[in-house]
């Protein structure tokens, strides 16, 4: 085969190889290990076939550039996968200035579990929102804040553990 031939072969295999690689570790992190081990066993396949393409051919450089620019593409690739995906869920800290309950009822309108609580802040009083929901509703819920409160403070966080509540029935 052509030199070329190989740069496109090395390139689009480390493209695949790590995308799988992103995938898995995802899928580790998320708690989903059969999947994670089913996905490693094509993952190891397809890498050492770059691999060993790559060790064959060291006289020319192009291939190994072409390995790790391959690598780089294979990990916005697989975490545009992933971001596709959407696995999990997220809490939303959401802190207001507007210490009604015109968001909390808003939001929970729309199908969301809101926990809520008066606080004080620098510039006064604030209400803030615990708001649990699927990564990928995430932020169809920020859309939801943004058109009754467009100034609110919002934090995400990505629980890992969950015990108790309404919720639990749902998502377990």
């Amino acid at each position: 085969m052509k030199a070329m031939t190989f740069v496109f072969i090395i390139l689009g295999i480390q493209i695949v190889y790590v995308s799988f690689f992103t995938i898995r570790m995802i899928f580790t992190l998320k708690g989903k290990r059969y999947l994670a081990a089913l996905v490693s066993t094509f993952e190891v396949a397809i890498y050492i076939t770059g691999l060993s393409i790559v060790l064959e051919r060291l006289n020319n450089p192009l291939k190994l550039i072409a390995y790790s620019i391959g690598y780089g593409l294979g990990v916005i690739v697989g975490t545009k996968i992933e971001e596709r995906l959407a696995l999990g869920y997220v809490t939303v800290q959401v802190i207001s200035q507007y210490i009604d309950e015109q968001l909390p009822k808003a939001l929970r309108e729309r199908g969301y579990g809101v926990t809520c609580w008066f606080a004080k802040g620098k510039d006064g009083d604030r209400l803030v929102l615990y708001v649990l929901t699927k990564r990928k509703n995430q932020y169809k819920l920020y859309q939801a804040i943004n058109e009754v409160d467009p100034k609110a403070f919002i934090i995400t966080h990505e629980p890992t553990y969950f015990f108790g509540g309404f919720w639990t029935k749902k998502i377990m």
